[in-house]
């Protein structure tokens, strides 16, 4: 973009259609419009399907993995039908394609996994051989290190699909992100946070990331006024975790980075899909070296995880 965005020229925001996808596109904009004094018009929401939410009949990891929420999106970017793009940044590959640019990010929602479920308790009270519905590898091998008599189904949708299946019985309970049920205000679902030393969150878990053209500089300073510098560092230490251990949809590792008085504390986790094996490691540096420590931990854990753990 060129110009200062108006009502005749207005900003175009893509974003997938899923609630939560909408809700995180309209605290972008409403973010921009109270930066900028700009009203709401001067704003587009575009919505564009992705693969990963049009295929809902398998698992992620079958039809591609992270790409599926994104790659149509991006594609938008760079073809120009879009100016920015507003993502779940653990959807996002670690790498952008070429032309794009992703650096910045909005204030991090709450990071915890919430456990779900229609009856009484916690995930310590399922009875033996209860089901479990999810479709993320890296809570599946969580929940099986600590209940290998759990059994896990895969479980996907948005969070009206997920609580229909619990009520038509197809799992005794789920989970979801404390994050999402914040952004769309449901204090209505039975949602009980766990808190990460029990569970460790996805990497980058609770942001939003907007990405844009990398020649666009009127866009890159619309968004300088929004952007959140200590979710950066944060992500910055958690997303060079993720990239030196070559993460995807198809591996369960967990990492949450957390800033206090200038010091950086980072905890990492690999997991053996069946949940047979957690190797983890925590470590706390300044902020600045952050994304060292992060692939230096990585380094680490694959060290100690040996060929094939991740088979």
């Amino acid at each position: 973009m060129n110009e200062a965005p108006a009502p005749d020229r207005p900003l175009r925001i893509g974003t997938r259609g899923s609630p939560l996808a909408l809700a995180q596109a309209h605290e972008t904009r409403d973010r921009l419009m109270a930066a900028h004094g700009l009203p709401a018009e001067a704003f587009e929401i575009v919505v564009i399907k992705v693969t990963g939410d049009v295929v809902q009949d398998r698992a992620l990891r079958e039809i591609g993995g992270k790409g599926l929420f994104t790659r149509e999106i991006e594609e938008a970017l760079l073809a120009g039908s879009i100016d920015i793009a507003v993502h779940s940044m653990k959807d996002m590959p670690v790498l952008q394609p070429e032309g794009l640019v992703l650096d910045t990010y909005l204030p991090r929602e709450d990071v915890r996994d919430a456990f779900v479920t229609l009856g009484e308790g916690g995930l310590a009270d399922l009875a033996r051989g209860a089901v479990v519905g999810t479709s993320s590898l890296r809570r599946r091998a969580q929940l099986l290190a600590r209940r290998p008599d759990l059994q896990v189904v895969e479980f996907r949708g948005n969070v009206q699909t997920r609580l229909r299946k619990l009520e038509e019985g197809v799992a005794q309970a789920t989970f979801l992100a404390m994050a999402g049920l914040n952004r769309l205000h449901r204090v209505d679902v039975p949602a009980r946070p766990i808190d990460p030393d029990e569970m460790l969150p996805a990497v980058a878990q609770g942001a939003i990331g907007i990405e844009r053209r990398g020649s666009d500089e009127a866009t890159a300073g619309l968004l300088e006024a929004i952007h959140d510098r200590a979710t950066a560092e944060r992500l910055a230490a958690e997303r060079a975790f993720l990239e030196a251990l070559d993460g995807s949809c198809e591996t369960p590792i967990a990492g949450l980075a957390e800033v206090s008085d200038g010091r950086l504390r980072l905890r990492g986790e690999i997991l053996r899909t069946d949940g047979s094996e957690v190797l983890s490691d925590d470590v706390t540096v300044t902020v600045a070296d952050g994304p060292e420590a992060g692939r230096e931990m990585a380094a680490r854990l694959l060290a100690r995880a040996g060929e094939g753990f991740f088979g």
